[in-house]
């Protein structure tokens, strides 16, 4: 069924005229008329409140299938910095209806804790806002500190809360109970990072060696952990050298290139993290559209060396991928995070 026919079938079932639809939505009879008898269509800024008005989803009042609603749900979660309530609830409902309806389960499921994530992101960075404000107002009181731990991520001293024992117990069950052929990698990796971070290293190796065996593996990775291994057994000369020589069986790898790029920073080796950030880049010429992470790493790092010119610089190559790679609009949350990001720079 056209939007026309559904529209005026949805108004006659609440029983209104077209005039009286028209003014509770800020529009005349007229256009009424002309959007049912498909002349015109709905301006999209008009949606919400035609929806809600004629009681009904955006979804439901364009007759979605059940796969276009969630092909339509994917998309705005990428492009969509924010969503209003009514969108979010909206949203939420249909997975909830799907995730006992749905075949692919999985994918419901990952929708879903995208969608939340999404929300959390959004309030993450109110948080961020005030409770920064009010530090600087009172310094000395601790509550705000915590909350500005949590939402950018602050390294936490205390290491009762800053341990990864229950991530990693989770992830070892993962490990145990997968039964996927061939084995997927993934959580070897996932485990490995956390195992290394808390410096348990032996048994991030046995870990390593178990993923070195499996043939979904990526090779390039297995060099980088073991020399994340040695800087975290504090070994820095034996991890340097297990990188330089990877370097000669991956020199053309733009994993690896990325990955030793990523390396040097942690190490505060800005230098040598900007030129493999920037070899990373170059490598991946022909295989646009590229991610931008490389990008971020080098204006991260020149923001941090207090070099306001090159970080302007590399956000706008940053902006200029995302429009002209991938096709996003000033209005998409990619674009729009980097603009924040440029502003706050420049304040």
């Amino acid at each position: 069924m056209d939007i026309g026919n559904k529209i005026k079938i949805l108004r006659q079932k609440i029983g209104v005229t077209q005039e009286q639809l028209g003014e509770k939505i800020g529009v005349s009879g007229q256009s009424i008329s002309k959007w049912e008898t498909g002349v015109t269509m709905p301006d999209i800024t008009l949606l919400p409140i035609l929806s809600s008005e004629l009681g009904v989803t955006i979804d439901e009042l364009f007759d979605l299938t059940t796969e276009q609603k969630l092909q339509r749900i994917e998309k705005r979660l990428d492009v969509e910095e924010e969503f209003t309530d009514d969108v979010f609830y909206e949203y939420e409902n249909v997975l909830k209806i799907q995730l006992e309806e749905s075949e692919d389960r999985r994918r419901v499921l990952s929708l879903l804790a995208s969608l939340y994530h999404h929300r959390a992101e959004s309030y993450l960075r109110k948080v961020s806002k005030y409770a920064r404000e009010a530090i600087l107002i009172a310094p000395e009181i601790k509550d705000c500190q915590w909350m500005l731990q949590k939402a950018d991520g602050a390294n936490i001293w205390d290491w009762n809360c800053a341990n990864h024992s229950s991530v990693i117990d989770f992830y070892k069950k993962v490990i145990d109970s997968d039964t996927v052929t061939p084995q997927t990698p993934l959580p070897y990796y996932e485990i490995m990072d956390n195992l290394i971070a808390d410096h348990r290293t032996k048994e991030a190796e046995e870990y390593l060696k178990k993923c070195a065996g499996l043939p979904a593996h990526r090779p390039f990775l297995i060099p980088v952990y073991k020399a994340y291994i040695a800087l975290a057994e504090y070994d820095a000369k034996k991890a340097d050298d297990i990188m330089q020589s990877a370097l000669a069986e991956f020199a053309d790898n733009a994993g690896f290139l990325f990955e030793t790029a990523q390396y040097y920073a942690r190490k505060c080796e800005y230098e040598k993290a900007i030129e493999y950030y920037e070899r990373s880049w170059a490598s991946e010429e022909s295989q646009k559209p590229r991610f931008t992470d490389a990008l971020d790493g080098i204006a991260t790092i020149y923001e941090m060396l207090g070099d306001r010119a090159k970080t302007n610089e590399t956000y706008d190559r940053m902006i200029f991928c995302l429009k002209t790679e991938w096709g996003y609009n000033d209005d998409d949350a990619a674009v729009i995070g980097v603009e924040r990001r440029k502003k706050a720079l420049n304040k």
